[in-house]
Formats: C-alpha cells, sequence, structure tokens
C-alpha cells in the first residue's frame, strides 16, 4: 500500500501550473486596482469586499490543511468521536456573532486595521495591545508553519523522486506563488485568490464525497466493519472524551472567531448586510467540509488498514509509525489507479486541496505582516513612518517569515497536523475576555485584563512544560482561560468606574 499519489503527467501538471500561474495573474490584478500606498489599502482593500468574496474568503480561510489532512488523519486515528469536529467548525460562527455585528460597526467608526486596533481603542493600554498582537503573531505563525508542512505532505507524491525532496519542493514552490501574489496586491489580491479557492475546495469537497461512497461503498458498510474490528471507535463517549468534546468546542470556537485574520475580515467588510448574511451561510457549511472529511476518515478506518504500525527497535523499544495523515492521499491513489476518469477527477481534487492550504497560508501571512508592521514597528521601532513606507515594510516581513516557514516546515515533516491545530488554540482563547467581555461588559478594565492573560498563559505553558496536553480531558488553554477570567472580571468589579479614564 503507498501513500503516495501516482505521479501526475505532464497535461496534469500542465493543469496544476495553469491553476497556480492564475494566482500569480490575480496579484498582478490585484496591483493595478490598488487605490493608494496606504495599510488600509493593501490590507483591508481600501472600502471593503462584499457578500459574494466575503463568504468565499472566511470559508477558503477557516477551512485549511488542517480539515482535509489532519481531520481525515485524525479521525482515523481516533474514529466516531471526532465527529466533534462538526460541532467544533459550527462553534465558530456561533462566537463569531457574538463578535461580529459590534465589532463591524466600532472598526468603521474608528478605522481598525489589525485587530489590537480595537483593543487599544478599548483598554487605551499600549501594553495590553502589543502583548496581544505578539501573542496572536506567535500562535497562528504556528498555524501557518501546519499549512507549509501540508502543502509538503500534499505535493510529495506528484513525483517519482524522493519524498523529502518532494516535500521541500513543494513547500518552496507554493510559498514563493503565495508571498509574490500577496506582496503584489495585499488583501484584495488575497480576498480575490481566496474567492476562486473557495468555490474550487467546495466543488473539491463534492468530489472528494463522491469518490470515497464510489471506491468504497456505503457508510454503513464502513461502520459495521469497524464494529466488528475496532469497536472502541464507534462506542459511545464516556465522561472523560465528553468532557474532551465540550474542550474542543469551546476551545475552537472562542479561538477560531479570534483567528487575526477573521477579525480583519470583519472590518473589510462593505456593509453590515453583507457581513450578517455570510455569518448565516457560514453556519452551515461545517456539513460540506467537516462532516465529508469525518466521512474520509471513517471509510480509511474500515477499509485501508496499516497506516498505524509498531515495531520493536533494536534497543528493545516499541516504536510506533503514524501515517494516518496520509490518508487522503492513500485514498487519491486507490481512485486512480481505477480509471482515466479518475484519475481526472483527482487532479481537480488535488486543486482544492491547494486551494484549501493555500488560501489559509496567504490570510495568516497577511495577517501576521499587518501585526508586525503596524503594531510592532510602527508603534515601537519608527512611530514617524508614513504610510507608504510601513507598507513597505509590511511586505519585506512577509518574505522574511516565509522564509523561515520554510526552513521550519522541511525540518519538521511529519508533524501531526492536529497537534499543531491544539497549541494554537491554547494561546489564542486567552485574549477571549478582552474581547467578547470588553465589546459588551464597559466596566472591564486594562489591569485586570492585562493581569489575567499574563496568568493564563502562565497556566498553559506550565501545564505543557509538565506533558499535560490534557487535564481531565480538558485543554490547557481552557484551564489557563478559567483563571484568567477570574481575575479579568472580579479585578475590574473591583475598580471604581469614576476613578477609570478608560475608553469603551
Amino acid at each position: 500500500m503507498s501513500d503516495r499519489l501516482v505521479p501526475f503527467n505532464t497535461p496534469e501538471l500542465l493543469f496544476i501550473g495553469c491553476y497556480l500561474a492564475s494566482l500569480v495573474v490575480i496579484g498582478f490584478l490585484g496591483f493595478r486596482a490598488r487605490k493608494a500606498d496606504s495599510l488600509r489599502d493593501f490590507y483591508l482593500a481600501g472600502k471593503g469586499i462584499g457578500f459574494l468574496v466575503l463568504l468565499l474568503t472566511l470559508y477558503s480561510t477557516q477551512y485549511s490543511g488542517n480539515t482535509l489532512f489532519g481531520f481525515t488523519g485524525k479521525t482515523y486515528r481516533v474514529g466516531f468521536s471526532w465527529t466533534m469536529s462538526i460541532h467544533f467548525m459550527t462553534a465558530i460562527v456561533v462566537f463569531y456573532l457574538l463578535l461580529a455585528p459590534k465589532l463591524f460597526r466600532l472598526s468603521k467608526e474608528h478605522g481598525f486595521i489589525t485587530p489590537t486596533d480595537f483593543l487599544q481603542y478599548r483598554f487605551g493600554s499600549p501594553i495590553l495591545s502589543t502583548l496581544a498582537s505578539i501573542l496572536m503573531v506567535v500562535a497562528i505563525a504556528n498555524f501557518l508553519l501546519a499549512q507549509f508542512i501540508a502543502m509538503g505532505n500534499a505535493v510529495e507524491g506528484l513525483t517519482d523522486y524522493d519524498p523529502k525532496r518532494a516535500h521541500a519542493a513543494g513547500v518552496v514552490v507554493l510559498a514563493l506563488i503565495i508571498v509574490v501574489y500577496e506582496t503584489l496586491g495585499g488583501f484584495r489580491a488575497v480576498a480575490w485568490t481566496d474567492a476562486i479557492q473557495g468555490a474550487v475546495l467546495l466543488a473539491g469537497f463534492v468530489i472528494l464525497f463522491v469518490l470515497v461512497l464510489r471506491e468504497f461503498g456505503s457508510i454503513e458498510a464502513a461502520t459495521n466493519i469497524i464494529i466488528a474490528e475496532q469497536p472502541e471507535k464507534v462506542a459511545a463517549p464516556g465522561w472523560s472524551k465528553s468532557r474532551e468534546w465540550l474542550s474542543y468546542v469551546l476551545l475552537v470556537g472562542m479561538g477560531g472567531a479570534l483567528y487575526p485574520q477573521a477579525i480583519q475580515r470583519i472590518y473589510a467588510s462593505n456593509s453590515a448586510s453583507g457581513l450578517r448574511r455570510s455569518l448565516c451561510v457560514m453556519a452551515f457549511l461545517p456539513l460540506t467540509t467537516a462532516l465529508i472529511a469525518l466521512i474520509v476518515g471513517v471509510m480509511g478506518l474500515a477499509h485501508i488498514p496499516g497506516l498505524i504500525t509498531q515495531h520493536v527497535n533494536d534497543a528493545g523499544e516499541i516504536v510506533t509509525i503514524d501515517r494516518s495523515d496520509t490518508l487522503l492521499t492513500v485514498v487519491c491513489r486507490r481512485v486512480q489507479e481505477g480509471s482515466l476518469f479518475g484519475r481526472w477527477l483527482v487532479v481537480v481534487l488535488f486543486s482544492a486541496i491547494l486551494a484549501a492550504i493555500m488560501s489559509t497560508a496567504d490570510s495568516v501571512l497577511l495577517s501576521i505582516s499587518s501585526m508586525l508592521t503596524k503594531d510592532i514597528y510602527g508603534q515601537h521601532i519608527n512611530r514617524s513612518a508614513s504610510d507608504k513606507h510601513l507598507t513597505l515594510v509590511g511586505k519585506i516581513s512577509s518574505w522574511v517569515l516565509v522564509a523561515a516557514m520554510i526552513y521550519l516546515a522541511i525540518a519538521l515533516r511529519g508533524t501531526t497536523l492536529v497537534t499543531l491545530l491544539d497549541r494554537k488554540f491554547d494561546l489564542l482563547v486567552q485574549l477571549a475576555p478582552a474581547f467578547f467581555l470588553g465589546l459588551h461588559w464597559k466596566a472591564m478594565r486594562s489591569g485586570p485584563t492585562l493581569a489575567g492573560i499574563i496568568a493564563g498563559l502562565t497556566v498553559v505553558f506550565l501545564l505543557l512544560a509538565l506533558g499535560h496536553e490534557r487535564v481531565a480531558g480538558f485543554h490547557p488553554g481552557l484551564l489557563g482561560l478559567a483563571l484568567n477570567l477570574a481575575i479579568a472580571t472580579l479585578g475590574s468589579a473591583c475598580i471604581d468606574p469614576r476613578r477609570s479614564r478608560e475608553p469603551g
């Protein structure tokens, strides 16, 4: 059993090449469409984007290499309990609705560009805003790394080259394409390419669903096989697993709504009605993405054994080799070997895989660039810099960041994608009190909010350093958030509002 695709032939590679070249062309068109050399034009497309582009860019950004490779692999490892992925992807939209309407209005009134512009307006604390920017950059840099690793995973099977070299080549080439069209057209180019990639991704998930049913048969038959061979992966969750479900729903729901790239899309909407309609549609999209990824994982678990193996090394230790994140590639190879039609369906599906990964990576890259440029460089290094100068610094920072991510993605080949997903949310949720309560509770104050974030982060890093990825089924991020929230709310409640000068 091979976990690599049947190598693409020349016409198939040309199809993929034309698709990738079109992204660079869109970047050039975005460059031509720019209105000014300003941060707002580069990072938010000036006056913003409409309903359809906003919907597709939200969709293609939210569903990434983690969904296609990580979620299918996780289902293969744990079974039906990964149904929680549908719940937590839906929870993101629920938390969006608590955040988006008021944040959108404030962003238009006060000209927000980066996510922490809201925090600076609300709390008036440079220390709090800078800490939040650093925290967001660190968290989503981890997410960006996951996308770069997924790029390499996606390309490994396209040729007969050594997998390590193919992985490295995929990371380098696709990363360069992203940074070229992003630095050419900024958010405008990213949103336009995301719209195309979102449409391709929707089509790709439909194709994947049809291919899997055609190749392996019914979901009922697959479930019966799993019941007979691995019944523990179908069993109803106990209290421990139920707590883990709840933990994922809260952690990913809050953390996903606090993605910097998602917040900036709230800012970039050109109307409140367009934003509201986009989020209404987004509530149903987990059924076309996370659910299909779950089904693929279930089919693989039933029909493709052997992706997780164990052997005894020379030292007598049991070594586990986990290739579950390559499940999607294994499925695609089987379809390729079935017919010429199947080969071309996989070509289209592979385009959708690239769309999912690249659309998330470009959005994350742009958000990191904006925060490094405006919140760090512009606030602490060169306060007198013009918008034109800051835009140039942002483009340079994107290239430097991509170079670093390329190196790490090649060095960390084989890292489990869901592990990277967990870590970024542990960090992001520490900002939940500042954003959610800061928007809706006027008594929230900067001092207790800052102290809460620091305390929450201390708990997260301490638990992870001690090797506790879960405590009684809960992620370290939620345990840190509990202390964070207690300090922020009780501390704010104890401050006399008449003595406060904070805005909001």
